[in-house]
């Protein structure tokens, strides 16, 4: 079954050109911040739709700098609400630490808050976790999950990856990421420092998630990595067989180029739509 899924993917590459020149609906987006568990979350509405879909970005990241190329093209389809989590682009910050489970528990309190009963989550990276959280924590809001570069357990990512945060300096973080974070907030370097430090925070104490909550989660799910991402691609085959309703791919390039995350040295337009159709394929089956 999940290798046919897959096969009916891949073949969606064949009428990409004809698909991805479908005119964009004329909704115009909207934003605004919402009073979430004492903070000021950031969202922003793009597109129309019945099941909306809810984009969370990946850590040091923003709307901008995690979809910039891909929600437009969603948007197309689908009501999209894409956030900003704690500390991050124009959300603000509490005394609590960052964590996955506050993260998805601020995501349902929006959906509450914008009235919405059920929602399709697609989270990258942190976000891809988030996401994963959400269908463990609020599973009556969520309708399908696509869970991208996740990771829920320390083996999952690649030898020597937590090491890279002893000692981290915000010099370290690319500065694709730095930029888009000073850019929605008029040059605030504290506020960035913040931001970096709850994120190395976040992932210093990450601990292995246990099998049983991913073994509940009831939504349809897709678990996506890249071949040279920072997800062992053995990890992303391990969360598809735990979660009961998954099915797993695994696409080309870095992490997140294959829908152009702002760090994508050299993004590729065609694979970048092609990607939409791949998750479009999921979300409408």
């Amino acid at each position: 079954m999940k290798q046919q899924f897959l096969i009916s993917l891949l073949s969606l590459f064949a009428v990409m050109p004809a698909t991805a020149q479908q005119a964009s609906k004329s909704v115009l987006p909207t934003s605004g911040h919402a009073p979430v568990n004492g903070i000021q979350m950031y969202y922003e509405i793009h597109g129309s739709g019945a099941i909306p879909l809810v984009m969370i970005h990946g850590g040091g990241s923003t709307i901008e700098t995690s979809f910039s190329k891909l929600l437009p093209l969603m948007a197309q389809h689908y009501k999209i609400i894409a956030v900003e989590l704690q500390a991050h682009g124009r959300t603000t910050d509490r005394p609590k630490s960052e964590s996955f489970i506050q993260d998805a528990d601020d995501v349902a309190e929006l959906l509450k808050y914008l009235h919405i009963p059920k929602a399709n989550i697609l989270g990258f990276s942190n976000g891809g976790s988030t996401a994963l959280q959400i269908a463990i924590r609020h599973p009556q809001v969520v309708n399908k999950i696509i869970a991208i570069s996740a990771a829920t357990k320390r083996g999952g990512l690649i030898d020597g990856f937590f090491k890279g945060f002893d000692g981290a300096k915000l010099a370290s973080m690319p500065k694709p990421l730095q930029d888009g974070y000073l850019k929605f907030n008029k040059g605030d370097k504290k506020g960035l420092q913040n931001m970096f430090n709850r994120d190395v925070g976040r992932m210093k104490t990450f601990h292995d998630w246990p099998d049983g909550d991913l073994k509940h989660i009831k939504a349809p799910t897709l678990v996506i990595s890249s071949d040279q991402d920072v997800i062992k691609p053995e990890h992303t085959f391990e969360l598809a067989r735990l979660i009961p309703h998954a099915h797993a791919m695994i696409l080309p390039g870095p992490h997140g180029a294959f829908f152009g995350e702002i760090c994508t040295p050299h993004p590729d337009a065609k694979m970048i739509a092609g990607s939409a159709l791949l998750l479009q394929s999921f979300l409408d089956k």
